[in-house]
């Protein structure tokens, strides 16, 4: 199965979230949906990242917009790390890789000069009707959701 493209609409899924919530695409029509798949909590990276999209978190409400971050970790290690980060969005459990394998962020990487296979850091913009607007992939962590934030702001 190839991955999604700008311009498609996005199959409908559900996942299990933190606070014990199923989050449902289908549920999230009306709203703008910006998903980042993201390698491991509490990493270095990772946790900047989701410190800048919290930061702008109320930004992206007023927007119409909902953030939800995506990665392999289990729902006990994001309550951790949402907690920890007062995050105020959900994250998403997806262990058996189904979301990641639709979105097509799977990829062989590099991690100390050893290759790896891991959730290549990447963005999405889901718009109202469930149709994906524009991704972001292999992206550098500063300014990225003040990008992502713009782009929103621009539908």
């Amino acid at each position: 199965m190839s991955a999604i493209q700008p311009g498609d609409t996005v199959a409908d899924f559900s996942l299990p979230a933190t606070g014990g919530e199923t989050f449902s695409l289908s549920a999230q029509r009306g709203h703008i949906v910006v998903l980042y798949f993201y390698p491991r909590d509490s990493t270095p990276g990772c946790t900047t990242e989701a410190q800048n999209f919290r930061d702008l978190y109320p930004e992206f409400i007023r927007a119409g917009a909902r953030v939800v971050g995506v990665s392999r970790d289990s729902l006990k290690s994001h309550e951790n790390f949402k907690e920890k980060q007062a995050l105020p969005f959900a994250l998403l459990c997806d262990a058996d890789e189904a979301l990641c394998q639709q979105f097509g962020v799977i990829k062989q990487k590099k991690l100390y000069g050893k290759a790896v296979r891991g959730i290549e850091r990447s963005t999405f913009v889901i718009d109202r009707e469930g149709v994906l607007r524009r991704e972001w992939r292999a992206i550098k962590i500063p300014e990225h959701a003040k990008s992502v934030l713009n782009y929103v702001l621009s539908l």
